[in-house]
């Protein structure tokens, strides 16, 4: 089977592509290296470099025969979507529609999108089920659900079967080690752990110690990116066999504050990892934690390596090596 993978050069798309390389796909990744990473390319795959909105990009790729697409080509840092919106704009949302576009075009009939938990907003209630309303709090949000929300039009109009699969937060690296590129400008806890435990970074904050929490600080829900990965395959092979779009949550439903997350990676690289307690930052709710329990059944998948020690030990035999 053909696949093509934008972003795939980057750090969730690589873990893809590795969990594809282990099937047999015949796999092309597209992605214009602004966050992907040499280093993530192998070299029994077709590579093109440039932007899924350039059409001259696509028609290459495509040309070739695409059966199905994973979709990683999006920025993903909720502040700066609230400051350049329009970046957010011409990339997430201008991106996909060049890129579905290309695939009405050339035939090609199955879609795997990263979606994210963002599109939801504040919890309601926990744990956060697919059934919870959706009410982005930042334009990144929105850009994945307003994707969403296109792609159920697609099907009925075109016949565009997608699944969507909606991220709580994504850590970890590849456990066998053959991920060797570390994620460019990371926006989420684990990697800035590592970045300053490894000395690429001198500290980090913790936004506030107030919370209604045990600790007092944010409560997170963190997914193994290995453990995304096979549910990606597995989304592809249940829109396949069911010729049907699907929506799920992706996470472990686990859940771990700030304060532990920097204790057990203190334990684990042996060591204190310098950071300061500062205010509370907009917008950060005190717990999210998912219902993953339809991804579980439809799916057929559980996560194996999301515990936080393996997150973390998996993060750092990359990270000291640097």
């Amino acid at each position: 089977m053909k696949v093509l993978v934008t972003g795939g050069a980057g750090y969730i798309g690589s873990h893809i592509v590795l969990e594809l390389m282990e099937l047999g796909y015949d796999i092309t990744v597209v992605d214009d290296m602004t966050n992907g990473n040499e280093a993530n390319l192998f070299p029994n795959n077709q590579f093109i470099q440039g932007k899924i909105q350039d059409s001259s990009v696509l028609e290459k790729a495509f040309s070739k025969g695409i059966d199905a697409v994973f979709h990683f080509a999006a920025w993903k840092a909720a502040g700066e979507s609230m400051t350049d919106p329009m970046k957010y704009t011409l990339n997430n949302l201008n991106g996909t529609f060049v890129l579905l576009d290309a695939m009405l075009k050339y035939g090609t009939k199955y879609f795997v999108f990263s979606s994210s938990a963002a599109v939801y907003g504040a919890p309601k209630y926990l744990p956060i089920d697919e059934n919870h309303p959706t009410d982005p709090e930042n334009y990144y949000g929105y850009t994945k659900l307003a994707i969403e929300e296109n792609l159920r039009w697609f099907d009925k109009l075109k016949g565009l079967k997608s699944a969507c699969l909606r991220y709580f937060n994504a850590a970890g690296y590849d456990p066998k080690g053959r991920i060797r590129g570390i994620e460019k400008t990371p926006a989420n806890l684990l990697p800035i752990i590592m970045e300053v435990a490894s000395g690429l970074r001198k500290g980090f904050e913790i936004f506030g110690e107030d919370y209604n929490t045990e600790d007092g600080t944010c409560i997170r829900d963190y997914i193994h990116v290995s453990d995304l990965a096979k549910a990606h395959i597995l989304a592809l092979d249940y829109i396949r066999t069911h010729n049907e779009s699907l929506t799920v949550n992706l996470g472990s439903e686990n859940g771990y504050s700030v304060k532990e997350m920097t204790k057990i990676a203190e334990e684990i690289v042996g060591k204190a990892i310098p950071h300061k307690i500062v205010g509370r930052r907009a917008g950060d709710p005190a717990k999210l934690l998912a219902s993953s329990a339809k991804g579980k059944d439809l799916l057929k998948w559980e996560p194996k390596f999301s515990d936080a020690k393996t997150l973390i030990e998996s993060m750092w035999d990359l990270y000291k090596s640097l």
